[in-house]
């Protein structure tokens, strides 16, 4: 099994993320690496994050930004 993550705006268009993650072999393991470097991820240029398994979308788009109001 592979998990990964699509990078997107808001709008839903692709666009590369600013640190390229590995695929990963659990859901735990890709949950975990989004929550350490979403910020990361939103400075570089993405709003939201679709997660997949074995190309199955599995949840998203969930946002990067913070709760906002």
């Amino acid at each position: 099994m592979a998990w990964t993550w699509r990078f997107e705006k808001s709008d839903g268009t692709e666009v590369q993320p600013a640190m390229q993650p590995e695929e990963f072999t659990t859901q735990g393991d890709a949950e975990s690496w989004i929550g350490e470097f979403w910020k990361d991820l939103l400075e570089g240029g993405a709003d939201q994050v679709v997660l997949s398994e074995d190309g199955t979308k599995i949840y998203g788009p969930m946002s990067l930004h913070a709760n906002e109001g």
